[in-house]
């Protein structure tokens, strides 16, 4: 017969359980694989085998953001990869072809990789799940339960869940440094930045202490350069099959401020304080409305973030661009981290991570201590019962307690 199958997770709770990219909250997905008759409640489901995996699938499609290219452009590009290992629920023992079972809860706890593994595929942490506009680039996972039934080909189902990625907060101490840059031009003026940090989400504020100096052997030169203008912008870059033979880029500005000088090149240098917002993405409709999101995506206010996978990789950069007569303009480009969240929801989720981390400091990863399977055989005394079913009077009727 038929099976009915789904996924649930632990109650009053997400299949998710740790923050995936801090290895301390040991992140991890708990559930179990819920197996039923499809068809007529009481027939039974004959199972050979029951397996789960969590599979991570990545598309790209550089062109599909254009009308004209995307015709044109090679087909979208297609990955899928098993995260981890997959893991065998149910076997029917050796002799046996099928075991006749009228209901089956199959308890799993499957980690999520969270070593820096570097070339160790398996080990890496796995990007977070995150779909750009057109579709040029797109990460999503899937639990992937196959159920082999007796002679029948294996039927597989796929239940989605959402990843984010937690390493890249704000909150951070290691993204609360200040950061600085120097780049010379013409051997006449030297551009420097400093970052207060370094990491940011929607709306956060962006700031950058800029100085202009002169070269001092060449002083009488350098006063001859007038600073015409500053601007500071932030640029998306995306490339994509970034591991293939032919990578491509793709470079967005998303935000840019202009601060008109007109001076000419002070003996002390010029220094100046600029900033400008990060750019979020407004998730109401015309209406005021959040829209449903899909179910293998969470929702993000920004578009993009930092993330490397398989066929794509997006970097975020600051730019300051200092424009003169009398010397070359200088640009600068210094990378930054784009988070999902904000400073203000980066703040929230430390106190939640803290705990997290408790929890798992009981947890174990080679023995995580799941819970007994729950399977009720065909021939069971009492079998319908746990259909919410009983025979009275030879005739089969919903069992009221």
């Amino acid at each position: 017969m038929a099976a009915f199958v789904r996924v649930s997770g632990p109650p009053n709770s997400n299949f998710l359980v740790g923050y995936p990219g801090i290895s301390a909250t040991l992140p991890r997905i708990e559930g179990k694989v819920e197996i039923r008759p499809l068809i007529g409640v009481s027939a039974p489901v004959l199972v050979s085998l029951v397996t789960i995996a969590l599979v991570r699938r990545e598309t790209i499609h550089p062109s599909a953001d254009s009308v004209t290219k995307k015709h044109l452009a090679a087909p979208r590009k297609e990955i899928a990869d098993v995260v981890g290992k997959e893991m065998l629920l149910f076997r029917c023992p050796a002799g046996k072809e099928y075991e006749s079972v009228l209901c089956m809860d199959l308890p799993f706890v499957i980690f999520i990789p969270y070593g820096r593994g570097g070339e160790e595929v398996a080990r890496r942490v796995p990007p977070a799940s995150l779909q750009l506009p057109s579709r040029t680039a797109e990460t999503f996972y899937e639990l992937v339960v196959t159920v082999q039934q007796g002679h029948q080909e294996q039927k597989k189902y796929a239940f989605p869940v959402p990843i984010c990625r937690y390493d890249t907060l704000s909150t951070f101490g290691m993204y609360n440094r200040p950061e600085s840059a120097e780049r010379v031009t013409d051997h006449l003026v030297t551009l420097g930045i400093s970052l207060p940090r370094w990491s940011y989400g929607p709306l956060d504020p962006v700031s950058v202490y800029i100085k202009l100096s002169p070269n001092p052997d060449w002083l009488s030169k350098a006063r001859k350069v007038t600073i015409q203008k500053i601007t500071v912008g932030i640029e998306e870059e995306i490339t994509f099959n970034h591991e293939g033979d032919e990578p491509s880029k793709k470079v967005k500005v998303l935000a840019k401020s202009t601060q008109a000088v007109g001076v000419k090149m002070p003996e002390a240098g010029y220094f100046t304080n600029l900033g400008l917002v990060f750019p979020a993405k407004d998730l109401r409709d015309s209406e005021g409305i959040v829209p449903r999101g899909k179910q293998e995506f969470p929702t993000y206010a920004v578009s993009g973030f930092t993330t490397t996978g398989t066929l794509y990789k997006i970097e975020y950069f600051l730019t300051v661009k200092a424009q003169m007569s009398s010397a070359k303009d200088i640009l600068l480009r210094q990378p930054i981290v784009v988070c999902p969240f904000d400073h203000a929801g980066c703040k929230e989720e430390m106190e939640a991570i803290e705990q997290a981390a408790k929890d798992a400091a009981h947890v174990s990863p080679d023995n995580p201590m799941v819970p007994a399977s729950h399977i009720i055989k065909a021939n069971e005394p009492g079998g319908l019962s746990a259909l919410g079913m009983a025979i009275v009077g030879g005739v089969r009727k919903p069992l009221i307690d």
